[in-house]
């Protein structure tokens, strides 16, 4: 899945990219019910998926934090199929995935970066009800803190727009809230550095979480956002280059769930489960490589 580096009105929803349901690609024949899970992406697109899947995370974007997963409607179809067989308590047998970065030390600014707490994707200037974090005060387009978690914020109100956009199939739900959403952080992507950037790059996480637990909803009514369980995607390592404990705001981020990768075998993935989470004591989920796709291990 990750290995590859991974923002409310009508007049939005009708330039949202159509993404074509379809037909399910054909999947890979399985004579046993698993009780393993699968992530696919763009990757996968046009590929034979998995079956037989006790669980499914499909990633909503296109390798960056502002592209769309084409393949999303038809890959979101794919983990509905998941078994739930044998998984830990509330752990849901869909789920999904986005790409993260925080691009504002990039010059030229990248031309999303926000210029005020007006959120582009969920209404316009004229009628914005600014959302302002107590903690960093108003963005004002500079890089900074404030900034920061507004970048997050849209990236993430993008995420949940696209899935609401989504022509699904009979069953398939494409209501934001019924999913967890793991926050994929890698180097890989853009991110800040030093004192001051590690400080952003907490923000900008921080918007993004604090958008998919929003209660807002779009210009006609449907939910966006009310996602109870949003967790990290990472390694100790990659979280520890990323962010910084000492960082205003970070303590929002412990506790959020973790989804370790890093083993190349069930068994080492089911061994993952021990280590020390970077937000939690323990990993809820971990990951091994695989082809085509990679495997995942729910923690009991």
């Amino acid at each position: 899945m990750i290995r590859f580096p991974r923002s409310l009105v009508v007049s939005v929803l009708a330039a949202v990219v159509v993404l074509t349901a379809g037909a399910l690609p054909a999947l890979a024949k399985s004579s046993t019910v698993s009780t393993t899970g699968n992530d696919i992406s763009w990757p996968q697109c046009g590929k034979t998926f998995p079956s037989g899947q006790a669980f499914g995370i499909v990633g909503v974007n296109h390798g960056l934090a502002n592209n769309l997963n084409s393949c999303l409607a038809s890959e979101l179809s794919w983990a509905a199929l998941s078994t739930g067989n044998a998984l830990p308590t509330g752990f849901p047998k869909a789920g999904l995935y986005v790409n993260t970065a925080d691009p504002g030390s990039v010059v030229p600014a990248v031309a999303d970066w926000p210029t005020d707490n007006c959120d582009p994707n969920q209404v316009s200037k004229s009628s914005c009800s600014p959302t302002v974090d107590l903690l960093y005060g108003s963005c004002a387009g500079l890089n900074d803190q404030a900034c920061a978690w507004q970048y997050g914020w849209n990236r993430a109100i993008q995420d949940m727009l696209w899935l609401i956009a989504t022509p699904t199939s009979s069953g398939v739900s494409n209501l934001p809230s019924t999913y967890w959403w793991w926050l994929d952080v890698e180097t890989a992507n853009t991110w800040e550095s030093g004192v001051s950037g590690l400080a952003n790059n907490v923000a900008d996480l921080r918007g993004m979480v604090a958008a998919l637990k929003s209660t807002a909803e779009t210009a006609s009514g449907v939910p966006l956002g009310g996602v109870t369980t949003v967790g990290i995607y990472s390694t100790s390592s990659q979280w520890g280059q990323i962010t910084s404990s000492s960082a205003v705001g970070y303590s929002d981020l412990v506790g959020l769930p973790d989804w370790i990768p890093g083993a190349r075998t069930l068994s080492g993935a089911q061994a993952n489960c021990s280590l020390s989470g970077f937000t939690t004591a323990k990993p809820t989920a971990t990951q091994w490589f695989g082809r085509p796709y990679d495997g995942d291990f729910a923690c009991p």
